[in-house]
This record gives structure tokens, sequence and C-alpha cells, in this order.
């Protein structure tokens, strides 16, 4: 199951998207089921409503094409974002990090504000020189959880969606750290909805690619995850609690612009970047320096 968040009619609200890429609104949903739905998307996939409507699939009928509404960022409703550094086999800037891969997530947090939809721009101060992304697999968390075993970890998943990791990598030179060049706002496009488990029976076996103006920077799978996302998830638990809207993004493959060691490769004005998650969907942003 796709559960998009919408503004329709300048209204917040959300509706399940089909393979063909239309959508039925929240309204609708509950006018041709008969079932009462909550207000939020959050809401409706942390209190078991995606598993009560799923006998009801059959009698939608799905009126609005997606790429033609303002879609929002899946998940706002969240205490924490969550971001894995050092974690792809084929990304060698965990060399930096020491000889081997680290054995547990090296993390930072972004702020919440950070978060932007799928197809909105990414604005980005003049000031900032080398400008980057980072194409991951994110996921929401849908249960409370503290010190779980790692065989269990995926049952605290609500879903899984497309992020890109916007990074100022000159900012991020200079702190010696993550949380300023990662932290502006718009540099987390995301989306462009939640894919229910059901549909991701393995989360880490999804091809990943990221383009910038139609090409190809980065194609990897999530096979080369590092930490795996059961892993991630059981070792963050034994750290902090985890919660209902928590969002992990996973790392990021090799072909960041940083990885590339090219000036030239950093983002420009009006570039347009592509993220693609194999079953989850596309990001598609422009980017804009002002």
């Amino acid at each position: 199951m796709k559960v998009a968040k919408i503004l329709l009619h300048d209204q917040e609200t959300f509706g399940l998207v089909n393979p063909e890429g239309k959508l039925a609104t929240r309204n609708e949903i509950m006018k041709q089921t008969g079932l009462r739905l909550p207000p939020s998307l959050e809401e409706f996939l942390f209190t078991g409503n995606a598993q009560k409507i799923k006998d009801h699939l059959n009698k939608l009928s799905f009126a609005h094409e997606v790429d033609k509404l303002e879609v929002l960022p899946p998940i706002t409703k969240t205490f924490k974002v969550i971001c894995l550094a050092f974690n792809y086999s084929d990304q060698a800037s965990w060399v930096r990090f020491g000889k081997d891969p680290p054995k547990e997530p090296v993390i930072y947090m972004k702020p919440r504000t950070s978060l932007v939809g799928p197809f909105e721009d990414i604005v980005c101060p003049k000031f900032v020189r080398q400008l980057d992304y980072e194409g991951e697999l994110a996921l929401v968390i849908g249960k409370k959880c503290k010190n779980i075993s790692e065989d269990g970890a995926l049952d605290f998943v609500a879903g899984y969606f497309v992020m890109n990791d916007v990074s100022a990598r000159d900012i991020q030179f200079i702190d010696k750290q993550y949380t300023r060049a990662k932290g502006f706002d718009t540099f987390g496009p995301c989306g462009p909805w939640v894919t229910t488990p059901d549909e991701i029976p393995d989360p880490c076996d999804l091809r990943i690619t990221t383009k910038v103006n139609g090409e190809i920077r980065q194609n990897s799978s999530t096979k080369n995850l590092v930490l795996k996302v059961g892993r991630i998830i059981c070792s963050l638990s034994k750290v902090m609690t985890l919660e209902p809207g928590d969002i992990i993004s996973t790392g990021t493959p090799s072909g960041t612009a940083l990885s590339l060691s090219s000036y030239m490769k950093y983002l420009q004005h009006g570039d347009i970047v592509e993220v693609e998650v194999e079953r989850l969907g596309k990001l598609r942003n422009r980017v804009v320096f002002v």
C-alpha cells in the first residue's frame, strides 16, 4: 500500500496511490468503504488503519493523478530524523572513518524543518559553494521500541520512502560534523509516499539511483548496505527510544560529488536532481540558489 500526503483545497490530507499513479483521497475512501479514518497520514499508519483497509481496496476508485497534485513530505509529525554515515560497502568514504567499515551506526540528526516534498525546490543560500546530493532509502518507525532484537526489528517499521540527504560540503569541512551542513530548510526532499512493509519483503534488495540533469551519478543497491535495516533499528534502539514517526535514513552509496572528487559535479542553480528507489518511487527536485 502506498500512502501519500497531499495539499487539497488548502487543506492537508492523505490518500492511497494505485500502481498507475492515481490517488483516492481520505474523504473518498471513507465514502466508498464506510470506514472512519483518522485525519492525518501518521495516525492512519500508526494505529492499524492500513491493515483494516486492505479488505476494501477493490471498492476504491482512484480519480486523481498524483503528478497533478501538491504532494507534501509524507512524514512531518516526527520527533527525530536520524541519518547514517559510512554505511555502503561501495562508498569509500568509510575509509575516512577508519580502516574498516563501522560495526555500529555512525549517526547525525537532521532537523524536521529540512523536510520538503518530492517535487519541491531545494533552496540553497548562495554562500554555499559545494552543494551535494545523497540518494537514500528511508524508513519510518510505527511503534515505540527500546532494546529490541535484530530479528524482530522490521516489525516496528511502518513504511519506507525515498530521501535525498542534501549536504553543503564546504560547511561540513569547516564544522568537522554534519548538523549545520545538512540542516538547512529544504535539504531533505522525501517521499513521494510511504510504502507499507507488505510491499517490500526485503528492504536490503532495492535498486537505488540518482540522476542530475539526466546523468546517472549514483547506481547501486541496498544490498550494499554495511549495516542492514534490522541491525540499524536494533542498534539505535539500544541508544534511544524510537517512537512512531521517527525517520531513519540509511546512508548513501558511491557517486556523490564528494566521492567523485570533482568540483564540477556539485549542484548548480537550475539543476534537476532525481532520486529513485526500486518499488518506492522517485523524487524530482530543482536546485535554486538564492
